[in-house]
């Protein structure tokens, strides 16, 4: 039986083995005592290799899990970050045209509309890679947005009760928006 074996080399022959005193036992010699010390060796070096190889795998798995959760928690704060930018720069244009009664309504209308394009593209960005409790608040925040983009596009007066209200209702919802956000990336206070 090959367990029964070990390596041993040249050696003196035993009695009863046979040989003229020197025998080439090319490798093997027949054990009996039990389990050779070389394959006790052998076999707990496997064991602890195969462990270790396991170890460095899991150790490598949870790393690779870690970074990528990491790289997307840093993905969707830099998409918050942009679509936020966003509806500040249109909100901060409709605000300006509000005001801005000079301006003949067409050029009033496009500024509005130019400033809230970004929004749009933002907003279906953010539908396919944010969790569902941060797409329903960023919708509504689009949509009191649009309200006010749509309030300043008439022609209405900053001091309107339609223009006073949208832009009451688009604070809540952007403060609900922004508190989800902060919930999704783990920075709630």
């Amino acid at each position: 039986m090959l367990g029964d074996l070990h390596f041993v080399g040249w050696k003196q022959a035993r009695p009863g083995l046979g040989g003229r005193g020197r025998a080439c036992a090319v490798g093997w010699e027949l054990f009996t005592g039990g389990v050779s010390v070389e394959w006790v060796t052998l076999a707990s070096t496997v064991v602890g290799g195969g462990i270790a190889t396991v170890s460095a795998g899991t150790l490598e798995l949870w790393r690779w899990r870690r970074d990528k959760g990491e790289q997307h928690v840093e993905t969707r704060r830099v998409l918050y970050g942009s679509y936020l930018a966003a509806l500040a720069r249109a909100r901060h244009a409709c605000s300006l045209m509000a005001r801005e009664t000079a301006l003949p309504g067409d050029e009033r209308r496009r500024a509005v509309w130019d400033a809230f394009e970004p929004c749009a593209s933002l907003r279906y960005e953010l539908a396919i890679s944010a969790p569902p409790f941060v797409v329903a608040p960023a919708e509504a925040t689009f949509r009191r947005l649009r309200d006010i983009r749509d309030t300043v596009a008439q022609g209405l007066p900053p001091d309107s009760d339609e223009y006073v209200r949208g832009r009451l209702q688009y604070d809540e919802a952007h403060l609900a928006l922004r508190q989800a956000m902060r919930r999704d990336l783990g920075a709630e206070a």
